[in-house]
């Protein structure tokens, strides 16, 4: 597997459009030969109402950069991926700025896939730490 032979930056973008990716911001920064990173904003459209980021919102940019990390690895004619099941456990409160996630792979089959994510903040804390299991899928 390397992401930087699969897809741009802009094609990664791309993806996102007319999505929730792109309702809530989310954009990929950086990619590498086994990884990938993508920023989401800390504002009114990712806060809880007590004015922090929202958990959910964290689980919606692992799972964008685990699904889309998972599909640079298959046949994307024949085969999709769908998740399974996500995990996250969520370490530090952030109030604004931006929050970067960096998905890396733990295991790439032929059926199932589980991919890391880490999410930080600007200075690199710490904020979320999640693990999503996806399915690959025959295209209907």
């Amino acid at each position: 597997m390397n992401f930087t032979e699969q897809a741009s930056l802009e094609e990664l973008n791309a993806m996102g459009r007319h999505t929730a990716v792109e309702t809530l911001g989310i954009e990929f920064t950086e990619v590498g030969a086994d990884f990938l990173v993508a920023r989401m904003p800390v504002d009114k459209r990712t806060h809880q109402p007590a004015g922090l980021l929202h958990g959910g919102a964290s689980v919606l940019l692992a799972e964008t950069l685990g699904s889309v990390a998972g599909t640079l690895c298959i046949d994307r004619e024949h085969k999709s991926v769908v998740g399974l099941e996500i995990n996250a456990n969520h370490l530090r409160a952030v109030r604004e700025g931006w929050v970067f996630g960096r998905v890396t792979a733990i295991h790439v089959g032929r059926s199932t896939q589980v991919w890391e994510i880490r999410i930080t903040t600007e200075q690199g804390k710490p904020v979320c730490i999640s693990r999503l299991t996806l399915a690959v899928v025959d295209k209907s």
